[in-house]
Protein backbone atom coordinates (compact mmCIF):
# COMPACT_ATOMS: atom_id res chain seq x y z
CA UNK A 1 0.00 0.00 0.00
CA UNK A 2 2.64 2.64 0.84
CA UNK A 3 4.65 1.57 -2.94
CA UNK A 4 1.18 2.69 -4.24
CA UNK A 5 1.24 5.80 -2.78
CA UNK A 6 4.44 6.66 -3.47
CA UNK A 7 4.01 6.13 -6.47
CA UNK A 8 1.27 8.44 -7.04
CA UNK A 9 3.03 10.72 -4.54
CA UNK A 10 5.80 11.29 -5.92
CA UNK A 11 4.42 11.00 -9.48
CA UNK A 12 2.00 13.82 -9.04
CA UNK A 13 4.67 15.86 -7.38
CA UNK A 14 7.12 15.62 -10.22
CA UNK A 15 4.70 16.65 -13.07
CA UNK A 16 3.38 19.41 -10.75
CA UNK A 17 7.15 20.91 -10.50
CA UNK A 18 8.14 20.32 -14.10
CA UNK A 19 4.89 21.61 -15.14
CA UNK A 20 4.60 24.67 -12.98
CA UNK A 21 9.07 25.63 -13.96
CA UNK A 22 8.17 25.27 -17.55
CA UNK A 23 5.17 27.38 -17.22
CA UNK A 24 7.15 30.19 -15.51
CA UNK A 25 9.99 30.25 -17.46
CA UNK A 26 9.93 33.46 -19.57
CA UNK A 27 11.68 32.01 -22.49
CA UNK A 28 10.67 30.87 -25.69
CA UNK A 29 7.81 27.88 -26.26
CA UNK A 30 10.59 25.92 -27.66
CA UNK A 31 12.70 26.35 -24.99
CA UNK A 32 10.07 25.54 -22.58
CA UNK A 33 9.15 22.24 -24.13
CA UNK A 34 13.05 21.47 -23.85
CA UNK A 35 13.08 22.05 -20.51
CA UNK A 36 9.43 19.33 -20.12
CA UNK A 37 11.43 17.10 -22.66
CA UNK A 38 14.82 17.11 -20.62
CA UNK A 39 12.96 16.38 -17.95
CA UNK A 40 10.89 13.69 -18.52
CA UNK A 41 13.27 12.11 -20.38
CA UNK A 42 15.89 11.91 -16.89
CA UNK A 43 12.28 10.99 -14.65
CA UNK A 44 12.30 8.12 -17.17
CA UNK A 45 15.84 7.04 -17.26
CA UNK A 46 15.58 7.22 -13.34
CA UNK A 47 12.64 5.00 -13.56
CA UNK A 48 14.72 2.61 -15.45
CA UNK A 49 17.69 3.07 -13.44
CA UNK A 50 15.63 1.98 -10.22
CA UNK A 51 13.78 -1.15 -12.10
CA UNK A 52 17.66 -2.44 -13.36
CA UNK A 53 19.04 -2.01 -9.77
CA UNK A 54 21.77 0.30 -10.89
CA UNK A 55 21.01 3.08 -8.93
CA UNK A 56 21.75 0.52 -5.76
CA UNK A 57 24.85 -0.18 -6.71
CA UNK A 58 27.36 0.67 -3.99
CA UNK A 59 30.31 -0.87 -5.02
CA UNK A 60 33.35 0.55 -5.64
CA UNK A 61 31.62 3.77 -4.56
CA UNK A 62 27.60 4.78 -4.37
CA UNK A 63 26.40 5.26 -7.93
CA UNK A 64 23.55 6.96 -6.18
CA UNK A 65 26.03 10.31 -6.05
CA UNK A 66 26.43 10.49 -9.66
CA UNK A 67 22.20 10.58 -9.82
CA UNK A 68 22.00 13.31 -7.48
CA UNK A 69 24.84 15.08 -9.34
CA UNK A 70 23.92 14.81 -12.70
CA UNK A 71 20.78 17.08 -12.53
CA UNK A 72 22.80 19.42 -10.44
CA UNK A 73 25.72 20.04 -12.74
CA UNK A 74 23.42 20.35 -15.71
CA UNK A 75 21.41 23.21 -14.15
CA UNK A 76 24.88 25.06 -13.21
CA UNK A 77 26.00 24.90 -16.81
CA UNK A 78 22.53 26.76 -17.52
CA UNK A 79 23.10 29.04 -14.84
CA UNK A 80 26.29 30.11 -16.33
CA UNK A 81 25.21 31.10 -19.33
CA UNK A 82 23.36 34.51 -19.49
CA UNK A 83 20.22 33.47 -21.00
CA UNK A 84 20.00 30.77 -18.68
CA UNK A 85 20.86 32.89 -15.40
CA UNK A 86 18.18 35.40 -16.76
CA UNK A 87 15.39 32.59 -16.80
CA UNK A 88 16.13 31.15 -13.95
CA UNK A 89 16.34 34.49 -11.69
CA UNK A 90 13.03 35.71 -13.82
CA UNK A 91 11.02 32.87 -11.94
CA UNK A 92 8.40 33.72 -9.10
CA UNK A 93 10.06 33.34 -5.74
CA UNK A 94 6.88 32.71 -4.90
CA UNK A 95 6.58 30.02 -6.85
CA UNK A 96 9.52 28.57 -6.05
CA UNK A 97 8.95 28.59 -2.14
CA UNK A 98 5.27 26.87 -3.11
CA UNK A 99 6.53 23.82 -4.46
CA UNK A 100 8.74 23.35 -1.27
CA UNK A 101 5.52 22.40 0.47
CA UNK A 102 5.11 19.47 -1.41
CA UNK A 103 8.04 18.27 0.73
CA UNK A 104 5.64 17.20 3.66
CA UNK A 105 5.19 14.28 1.70
CA UNK A 106 8.03 13.46 3.89
CA UNK A 107 5.81 11.60 6.23
CA UNK A 108 6.42 8.82 3.97
CA UNK A 109 9.37 8.37 5.52
CA UNK A 110 8.47 7.94 8.51
CA UNK A 111 5.81 5.31 7.80
CA UNK A 112 8.53 3.42 5.59
CA UNK A 113 10.55 3.73 9.14
CA UNK A 114 7.80 2.11 10.97
CA UNK A 115 7.40 -0.85 8.64
CA UNK A 116 10.87 -1.60 8.82
CA UNK A 117 11.62 -0.79 5.66
CA UNK A 118 14.17 2.32 6.52
CA UNK A 119 16.42 2.49 9.35
CA UNK A 120 19.16 4.67 11.41
CA UNK A 121 19.22 8.46 11.44
CA UNK A 122 17.88 9.09 7.61
CA UNK A 123 14.44 8.90 8.24
CA UNK A 124 14.24 10.72 10.63
CA UNK A 125 16.16 13.45 10.37
CA UNK A 126 15.64 13.50 6.35
CA UNK A 127 11.62 13.28 7.25
CA UNK A 128 11.24 15.66 9.44
CA UNK A 129 14.05 18.12 8.08
CA UNK A 130 11.36 18.05 4.96
CA UNK A 131 8.83 18.09 6.38
CA UNK A 132 9.13 21.55 8.88
CA UNK A 133 10.78 22.46 5.27
CA UNK A 134 7.13 22.53 3.36
CA UNK A 135 5.21 23.39 6.70
CA UNK A 136 7.45 26.39 7.21
CA UNK A 137 6.67 27.33 3.57
CA UNK A 138 2.69 27.99 4.12
CA UNK A 139 3.14 30.72 6.21
CA UNK A 140 5.99 32.31 4.15
CA UNK A 141 3.29 32.31 1.30
CA UNK A 142 0.59 33.72 3.49
CA UNK A 143 2.20 36.20 4.61
CA UNK A 144 4.23 37.32 1.65
CA UNK A 145 7.88 37.10 3.79
CA UNK A 146 9.99 37.04 0.53
CA UNK A 147 8.87 40.54 0.52
CA UNK A 148 8.40 41.74 4.08
CA UNK A 149 10.74 39.39 5.98
CA UNK A 150 13.70 38.23 3.38
CA UNK A 151 15.67 37.86 6.58
CA UNK A 152 13.43 34.94 7.74
CA UNK A 153 13.32 33.42 4.20
CA UNK A 154 17.23 33.13 3.65
CA UNK A 155 16.70 31.52 7.20
CA UNK A 156 14.10 28.96 5.95
CA UNK A 157 16.48 28.95 2.91
CA UNK A 158 19.09 27.82 4.45
CA UNK A 159 17.59 25.54 6.55
CA UNK A 160 16.35 23.39 3.49
CA UNK A 161 19.53 23.39 1.88
CA UNK A 162 20.75 21.80 4.96
CA UNK A 163 18.19 19.25 5.65
CA UNK A 164 18.97 18.22 1.87
CA UNK A 165 22.42 18.20 2.25
CA UNK A 166 22.15 16.07 5.27
CA UNK A 167 19.66 13.52 3.97
CA UNK A 168 22.31 12.99 0.98
CA UNK A 169 25.13 12.72 3.33
CA UNK A 170 23.00 10.00 5.58
CA UNK A 171 21.27 8.38 2.64
CA UNK A 172 24.66 7.58 1.11
CA UNK A 173 26.52 6.45 5.04
CA UNK A 174 22.95 4.24 5.32
CA UNK A 175 23.19 2.67 1.81
CA UNK A 176 24.99 -0.83 1.35
CA UNK A 177 28.56 -0.67 -0.53
CA UNK A 178 32.05 0.54 0.62
CA UNK A 179 30.63 3.93 3.00
CA UNK A 180 28.13 2.32 5.01
CA UNK A 181 28.56 2.74 9.16
CA UNK A 182 24.51 2.64 9.38
CA UNK A 183 22.75 -1.17 9.80
CA UNK A 184 20.36 -2.55 7.34
CA UNK A 185 17.79 -1.50 6.19
CA UNK A 186 19.46 1.99 6.09
CA UNK A 187 18.59 3.86 3.43
CA UNK A 188 17.69 0.52 1.12
CA UNK A 189 14.21 1.45 0.35
CA UNK A 190 15.47 4.83 -1.01
CA UNK A 191 17.27 2.93 -4.03
CA UNK A 192 13.91 1.18 -5.25
CA UNK A 193 10.94 2.15 -7.00
CA UNK A 194 8.80 4.33 -6.38
CA UNK A 195 10.66 5.91 -3.46
CA UNK A 196 14.00 5.82 -5.79
CA UNK A 197 12.76 9.50 -7.98
CA UNK A 198 13.24 10.80 -4.62
CA UNK A 199 17.32 10.67 -4.33
CA UNK A 200 17.20 11.05 -8.14
CA UNK A 201 14.75 13.80 -9.34
CA UNK A 202 13.39 15.24 -6.35
CA UNK A 203 16.20 15.89 -4.38
CA UNK A 204 18.57 17.51 -6.66
CA UNK A 205 15.19 19.76 -7.95
CA UNK A 206 14.81 21.30 -4.33
CA UNK A 207 18.37 21.66 -3.85
CA UNK A 208 19.07 23.45 -7.04
CA UNK A 209 15.90 25.53 -6.01
CA UNK A 210 17.66 26.57 -3.25
CA UNK A 211 19.83 27.93 -5.10
CA UNK A 212 17.80 29.66 -7.32
CA UNK A 213 15.90 31.11 -3.77
CA UNK A 214 19.23 32.48 -2.49
CA UNK A 215 20.22 34.22 -5.70
CA UNK A 216 16.94 36.11 -6.56
CA UNK A 217 17.15 37.26 -2.81
CA UNK A 218 20.68 38.37 -3.00
CA UNK A 219 19.85 40.39 -6.45
CA UNK A 220 16.95 42.13 -4.37
CA UNK A 221 19.18 43.20 -1.35
CA UNK A 222 22.26 44.12 -3.65
CA UNK A 223 20.51 47.35 -5.04
CA UNK A 224 20.58 48.14 -1.16
CA UNK A 225 24.02 47.82 -0.41
CA UNK A 226 24.96 49.72 -3.37
CA UNK A 227 23.45 53.24 -2.38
Amino acid sequence: MLDFIGTMGTSALMVVVVAAVAAALKTSDASKLTFAAIAGLWIGFAAASGQAGWIAIGEPFPLLGLYVAAPLVAGAIVAATPAGRAALLALPTRLLIGLNIGRILAVMFLLLASEGRLSGPFPLLAGWGDIMTGVLAIPILLGGLEIKRPRLVIAWNLFGTADLVDAIFLGVLSQEGALRIFEAPGSGAMQQMPWAFIPTVLVPYFLFTHGVIAAQLQSRRAPEYSR
